[in-house]
């Protein structure tokens, strides 16, 4: 990315493509040579002194081996996540993607942490020749009326595919024992396989005794439901809102049962022996794993640490943890793409429903909240619903955004994001005859309303995805040039979760990581939003365990 303050140069693409053999293609400028897999590092190191970007089929797969070498690469192209994103970008030419191994570019999809190699010949997807698809991307994006917004999103998503690499291979603190500790004190001692722990065992006795139901399985839904039946509570459901508007001696331990069944599903002792290693825990992150951009999990769940353990999470001896999110991070987007002024007039401070209160556009700040999010996820009856039609006269350009949005998905359209990344379509639901009427008009109009409804969200959501690209690409760069030695010698990152981050780093650089993850907020409103006034202010904790972020922190000064 090139970003302000920050020198720029002639930086030469150097893409690298498989062979058998343990073999590298490079084509290196003009040059292309072959090499020894073993030689990749060292030929890796000695072009990163110059200014290189590198091209690749995916940066999982070829990042890590090199990050455990002890390479750090600064720039690259994840041609994987490029294609994808192009190949559903409004704006770019579907058919200069098409050509030679393009079909096998369709196809390709992440690499997975089992795979324990960097060269794993199974298919044809195994030696794509990167200079190809690279060729393609370039010409498409330059051939498109998007380019220098393209551009950028590419940019961002790569940068983002380092970040994932960097953060699975430093791992975030993780203090088994205290971990240990905690289920122990929650579930009892560790049970043997596929038993279940003691606290879980005292509670299903608690609730089949109240039932009347012996043989009772509390983990089969079509079981509960009959018990819960026989009892004469005739409920739609066995989810825990439903519940807990119940009153009955069997709500209270089936509740802790649900609750402590799913700790130990998601982050019990089998996670901890997958997942935790060394001090780390290192969960395989997917960049642009779901269609807005935002990234999902390949493992580990990354993206769903619960309060239950985050007490295991502590920064090493003479460390710390710098948490830091964007407050309200979607309505700021809203604003800064529908460049509504007045909405980004009432964004200006730590909190932009309270700003819209102080505007005078609403009488409280759970009006101003329940407007906004009635908008962009398509309130229309109800408290939000009145709200919605309020404040759409006051920020006619933000929430006329969101509403064309949703039109636009009712008729069938894609829609993009700022920088460009297109919706998926509806496939063939929307490619029908209009002389063939549809064997269900109702299912196709709740269809259509449905689709308007994730369009609607798609575009900000999607925007606001970009937007955390480009800080923690920012990020990134900037925490690299605090310290000196290796990645995890220095202030790093170690977590990244839609609009907020994690970086692990020395105590005595903890009010300059501060510093620099509100001046990478301010360069990324500045990147998307350049012709708008707009702030993005960060909420930061410097903590030891990230259990006691937001209880130490407080609203940053402004990044705008």
């Amino acid at each position: 990315m090139s970003l302000p303050g920050v020198r720029v140069f002639l930086v030469v693409r150097i893409s690298l493509s498989r062979l058998p053999g343990d073999r590298v293609r490079v084509r290196d400028g003009d040059d292309e040579h072959t090499l020894e897999l073993a030689g990749l590092p060292a030929f890796a190191q000695e072009r990163e002194d110059g200014a290189a970007r590198w091209v690749w089929d995916d940066t999982a797969r070829w990042y890590p081996p090199l990050l455990a070498a002890g390479v750090r690469i600064e720039r690259c192209h994840d041609l994987r996540l490029g294609h994808h994103l192009l190949r559903r970008a409004p704006a770019v030419d579907p058919g200069l993607l098409s050509g030679p191994e393009s079909e096998l570019w369709d196809r390709l999809g992440p690499s997975t942490p089992t795979e324990a190699a960097l060269f794993v010949v199974d298919d044809a997807t195994e030696h794509l020749r990167a200079h190809l698809e690279d060729d393609r991307q370039l010409a498409a994006v330059a051939a498109s009326p998007e380019a220098a917004r393209l551009r950028l999103l590419l940019a961002a998503e790569s940068s983002g595919a380092l970040v994932a690499a960097e953060m699975t291979w430093a791992g975030m603190p993780w203090r088994a024992e205290i971990h240990e500790a905690l289920l122990a004190e929650l579930l009892g001692p560790r049970p043997l396989r596929g038993a279940r722990p003691q606290r879980l065992e005292a509670l299903v006795a608690e609730v089949r005794d109240a039932l009347g139901a012996p043989d009772l399985n509390p983990d089969s839904r079509p079981e509960l439901m009959d018990a819960l039946h026989r009892v004469g509570l005739d409920v739609p459901d066995v989810r825990a809102s439903t519940l807990r508007r119940l009153e009955h001696p069997a709500v209270g331990p089936l509740l802790e049962y649900k609750q402590l069944a799913q700790l130990l599903a998601t982050n019990g002792w089998a996670w901890l022996d997958q997942w935790v290693s060394g001090g780390r825990f290192r969960p395989s992150y997917q960049p642009a794993g779901s269609t807005t951009g935002r990234w999902s999990s390949n493992g580990g769940g990354a993206l769903s640490v619960p309060a239950l353990v985050r007490p295991a999470a502590v920064a090493d001896d003479g460390w710390v943890l710098v948490v830091a999110d964007v407050a309200q991070l979607e309505p700021r987007v809203l604003a800064g793409m529908s460049g509504d002024r007045a909405l980004a007039r009432s964004a200006r401070g730590a909190d932009l429903y309270q700003g819209m209160v102080d505007d005078g556009a609403v009488a409280s700040r759970n009006d101003a909240k329940l407007g906004l999010l009635g908008a962009m996820y398509g309130a229309t009856s109800g408290e939000s619903g009145r709200m919605v039609a309020g404040l759409t006269r006051r920020y006619p350009d933000a929430f006329g955004l969101v509403e064309e949005a949703a039109r636009a998905g009712e008729r069938g359209q894609v829609v993009r994001t700022l920088l460009g990344r297109g919706s998926p379509g509806l496939g063939d639901a929307w490619d029908r005859d209009p002389d063939d009427p549809p064997a269900d008009p109702d299912g196709l109009a709740r269809q259509r309303r449905a689709y308007g409804r994730f369009t609607r969200n798609f575009v900000v959501q999607g925007t606001g995805a970009e937007w955390a690209l480009c800080w923690i690409a920012d990020l990134r760069n900037r925490l690299w040039r605090l310290g000196d030695g290796p990645l995890d010698h220095r202030p790093h990152l170690v977590f990244f979760l839609h609009d907020e981050v994690v970086v692990h780093t020395p105590a005595t650089l903890a009010d300059a990581v501060t510093q620099e993850a509100r001046q990478a907020a301010a360069t990324a409103a500045g990147l998307l939003f350049r012709d708008l006034d707009l702030d993005f202010p960060l909420t930061i904790s410097v903590v030891r365990s990230y259990a006691e972020a937001g209880k130490a922190g407080a609203p940053a000064p402004s990044a705008g």
